[in-house]
């Protein structure tokens, strides 16, 4: 498994998540500043809707710079079989509910995302999260549980990269 290719698609995402957040903030003013949006008595609120979405949108094209800068610094580190599961960590993971494997990336950022690369699905995860938490420090072998909407679900780490 590569993870330096890894790691350029996964900058490809968050740059291609960043140009969406960036049209729907441009999107948004261009509504908050429409001719026809100025409100015509008190009630018409929509330009000013517009605004604070724009705003919105503004404060998440930010966020998402500052999710490219984050990611791009994350050193890309080989993890040996012998390493437990850290940042920068890719993992394979068998689900004992469903009797497959999955694919996930320790992130410092972008926890959710989920992209193809080299026919696989690979899912971010921060070690913020419930299952960045459970794995975290775990080895190849190792067993963890969460609970999701109170019912338990069971990992074992397979593969370490």
């Amino acid at each position: 498994m590569n993870k330096e290719y890894l790691h350029q698609a996964i900058i490809k995402a968050l740059i291609d998540i960043h140009y969406v957040a960036h049209q729907a903030t441009q999107t948004a003013i261009n509504a908050a500043t429409d001719k026809q949006n100025i409100p015509e008595h008190k009630y018409d609120t929509l330009s000013l809707e517009a605004a604070y979405l724009a705003h919105g949108q503004a404060q998440r094209v930010q966020q998402c710079l500052q999710d490219i800068h984050t990611f791009k610094t994350l050193p890309i580190k080989a993890f040996s079989q012998d390493d437990g599961v850290n940042l920068g960590a890719l993992l394979e993971l068998y689900d004992e509910e469903l009797g497959s494997n999955k694919w996930f990336f320790v992130s410092p950022v972008a926890g959710g995302l989920s992209l193809d690369f080299n026919g696989l699905t690979v899912q971010m995860i921060t070690l913020d999260s419930p299952l960045g938490r459970a794995l975290k420090n775990k080895f190849v072998g190792d067993e963890c549980e969460l609970t999701i909407s109170g019912k338990p679900k069971y990992y074992e780490v397979v593969t370490l990269f």
